[in-house]
């Protein structure tokens, strides 16, 4: 990003027993006085790769992006030996007050969650009133059924030589902290926005991909229909036939951004 010559600032905030990791992409002229967009990745993502998922695509729109990690994820996990938590809520919180205290309070928030971030942004909007906008990129409304899908497979001794099903357990064990199949299932159960969607009072954007491999496309009128306060629910979904059927729209990315960037027009301008 030197080398490129692209405008951020890194920052790491003291949470916990280790520290939560962000980088600061402001955007051009005028960008303070737009919606900050605020970006978290998910199951797998690390902190610089989230630069190519949006935040080059919304400086060319003339918007500034904070991104960040917070606990189970990239740095934050590497370094701090933080693991997931589903209060997503406090490590938001924590990056939104630091920047509100080292920058300025935005009148408008929009929290885009990519991936696992599809339940770790809808959660945090539950609880942060200034979050004013959630875009859950692709929606993750109940992570534990998808666990015991992937816990039933791993009976199977063919299927558990897949290397996606092998990398999918090998990852849950080290980013929630514990040692088994069974644990791992156990402590992903809390991760449903079954109880707190009716909570959510932002505008509510729902990305799904006709034929994601990871989330059923059923959780996003899941999440629709429990998002009973919110001032405002849409839903997008992609087909085959778009290029964006697959997990994140993998492979169409200028189409998710058509949809995102025309809601953030219609919603926030």
């Amino acid at each position: 990003m030197k080398l490129a010559g692209i405008a951020h600032e890194r920052f790491t905030i003291p949470y916990e027993a280790g520290c939560l990791r962000g980088i600061l992409y402001p955007g051009p002229d005028g960008w303070q006085k737009k919606p900050l967009i605020v970006l978290v990745g998910g199951y797998d993502s690390t902190l610089e790769e989230l630069y190519f998922v949006l935040a080059k695509a919304a400086h060319d729109r003339g918007y500034g992006v904070l991104t960040y990690e917070g606990p189970g994820q990239g740095g934050v996990l590497r370094e701090y030996g933080l693991t997931f938590t589903p209060e997503w809520e406090k490590p938001t919180a924590t990056v939104l007050d630091y920047f509100e205290a080292t920058q300025f309070r935005p009148e408008k928030i929009v929290l885009v969650g990519m991936s696992m971030g599809g339940y770790l942004a809808p959660r945090a909007a539950a609880f942060d009133p200034r979050i004013t906008g959630i875009v859950a990129y692709d929606v993750l409304f109940d992570m534990g059924s998808i666990a015991e899908r992937y816990a039933t497979l791993a009976q199977n001794p063919e299927a558990s030589k897949n290397p996606d099903l092998v990398w999918a357990v090998e990852n849950a064990l080290w980013t929630l902290g514990v040692s088994t199949l069974p644990e791992a299932v156990e402590a992903i159960r809390p991760y449903t926005l079954k109880d707190v969607a009716g909570k959510i009072t932002a505008d509510v954007l729902i990305l799904v991909g006709e034929h994601d491999h990871f989330i059923p496309a059923s959780q996003a009128d899941d999440f629709s229909k429990a998002c009973s306060a919110a001032k405002s629910v849409e839903t997008v979904t992609f087909d085959a036939l778009s290029g964006g059927a697959e997990h994140c729209q993998l492979g169409a990315q200028t189409l998710w951004h058509a949809a995102f960037f025309s809601w953030m027009i219609r919603k926030f301008s």
